[in-house]
């Protein structure tokens, strides 16, 4: 394998392995303090190891369920923008890879992975590729429907959870990462 693509992706896992640390460097949660919409652990898409999402209890959650082929795949760029401006202050972005539309996420973990770090800088955490609808859903993304009553129509919809678990919007995948409502939305949800 050429040492420039090994180099590359040496560096891709150091800053994705690295990047999941440091989101979860905070002291970890109890299952008390954990919101019961966190209690779910998915393989992170990097290396397929375990993530408890109660990593994430006190921060302000985006969750979005993504695929590499679709017309609003460009979304990575504004997620990690987003996810880079507002991380500091409490921010998380969670990407669910997903083939349930179009068939526009048919690739493995490392696919994806290599995808999204290549060609979108992606840093924010990614987990394994799983089913948001149907009768495959993921626990989470069950929750989510459960919670807000809307079920993702197509790639790249999104969920805002606030600090204390509550799932307070959901937006379309038409719905940018630098929507003005979107973006009001999770600096509300960041300042309670």
């Amino acid at each position: 394998m050429n040492k420039k693509i090994v180099a590359g992706m040496l560096f891709l896992f150091g800053i994705l392995a690295g990047g999941a640390a440091s989101a979860a460097s905070s002291t970890p949660a109890t299952p008390e303090s954990c919101p019961a919409i966190l209690h779910h652990t998915f393989n992170r898409l990097q290396d397929d190891s375990k993530q408890d999402l109660c990593q994430y209890a006190g921060k302000v959650t985006l969750v979005v369920n993504t695929a590499s082929y679709c017309g609003f795949t460009k979304q990575y760029e504004g997620l990690e923008a987003l996810h880079a401006k507002y991380n500091p202050k409490g921010l998380v972005v969670l990407g669910f890879p997903s083939n349930d539309f179009g068939q526009q996420e048919p690739g493995s973990s490392k696919e994806i992975a290599d995808f999204c770090f290549n060609t979108y800088g992606v840093k924010f955490p990614m987990f394994a590729k799983s089913s948001v609808t149907g009768k495959d859903v993921n626990p989470l993304h069950a929750e989510l429907i459960k919670a807000t009553g809307r079920t993702p129509k197509w790639n790249f919809t999104k969920y805002l959870i606030d600090r204390k678990g509550n799932v307070v919007a959901s937006y379309p995948s038409e719905t940018t990462p630098d929507d003005k409502k979107l973006v009001a939305d999770v600096e509300k949800a960041l300042a309670q």
